[in-house]
């Protein structure tokens, strides 16, 4: 068994003194005080219990065991650097490729100002994106598939000792109404005066399920649902053909704006999304993330500027 005095900083500390052959530089090489140098080099005599060096003044004279170890300990080392790289390469670290999770509706104005701004900062890093519900990003960033996700964390429970949240907006939710509606609103919509209507709605795991349920738990009746879909341009896509009603975040607008009302809720019923970028705090220092955290900062100051 390999003592567990010997350590991989110390034998590093051993090769940068065999270099160096004085305590005071090898310290300054290596941004420590003499005493660590001392320290780390003794221990390590310790853990191979045998000398390495003899005192000759202030100055430690290298023995033949030094010498014998240190063309191990370089290539050990070397070793082990290389053994870092791989990993860190296999866990997805500094790859040129960065898989990206997000939600359907953030396609339209999030995505590509991010896809522009994060090319500006790393010109060789490819972009993959997957679009999908809540939940099912989250799984895949779960299981490794994802590096990161852009969701809605009002409505997802995400754990803060294992993930990173950086929020980019908040978002209103509204009815949305096919444009041929015969029922007029003034101000805004109360969700009992539908209560004889069609809706669509979205499946679970989606953002807006959780939000759609409560608001009509709120409103004392369980809406008419014609179908669920897997997608909110679907889901839109319905609405403007008349099939039925929905609730929508704000973002959506400017999709079918000359063909579905939004209409804004009145109170009992208002919600509002976070949409935030996720990512596991294990990979915070990762330099891809470090690039899409930054240029989410910057999306979220200019929002807030807004």
């Amino acid at each position: 068994m390999i003592d567990s005095e010997i350590t991989f900083r110390k034998l590093e500390i051993f090769i940068a003194y065999m270099e160096k052959l004085n305590i005071t530089r090898t310290a300054e090489h290596l941004g420590l005080s003499s005493v660590s140098v001392h320290r780390a080099l003794h221990s390590l005599e310790e853990g191979l219990r045998c000398p390495l060096f003899i005192h000759k003044g202030r100055n430690l004279l290298p023995l033949p065991a030094a010498k014998a170890l240190l063309e191990h300990a370089a290539l050990v080392t070397e070793q082990m650097e290389h053994g870092i790289e791989a990993t860190r390469l296999a866990a997805g670290f500094g790859q040129k490729r960065l898989k990206l999770g997000t939600l359907y509706s953030l396609t339209l104005q999030t995505i590509p100002r991010l896809i522009m701004g994060l090319k500006l900062r790393r010109p060789e890093l490819e972009l993959e994106l997957v679009m999908g519900s809540n939940s099912h990003l989250l799984d895949r960033m779960e299981e490794g598939q994802l590096d990161a996700v852009l969701i809605s964390t009002s409505d997802s429970a995400v754990d803060p000792l294992r993930y990173d949240q950086i929020p980019l907006f908040q978002d209103d939710i509204f009815l949305a109404a096919p444009a041929s509606s015969v029922i007029a609103t003034e101000g805004p919509a109360d969700l009992r005066d539908f209560r004889h209507q069609k809706f669509v709605a979205l499946a679970e795991g989606f953002a807006t399920y959780h939000g759609f349920q409560e608001a009509f738990q709120i409103a004392g009746f369980d809406p008419d649902i014609v179908t669920r879909v897997n997608d909110i341009f679907s889901m839109l896509s319905l609405v403007q053909a008349g099939v039925g009603y929905t609730l929508i975040p704000g973002r959506m607008k400017g999709v079918y704006e000359n063909t579905v009302r939004l209409m804004p809720l009145a109170e009992p019923y208002q919600m509002r999304q976070t949409i935030a970028l996720v990512y596991p705090h294990s990979r915070e220092r990762d330099p891809n993330l470090l690039a899409l955290a930054a240029e989410c900062r910057m999306y979220a100051l200019g929002n807030a500027a807004g």
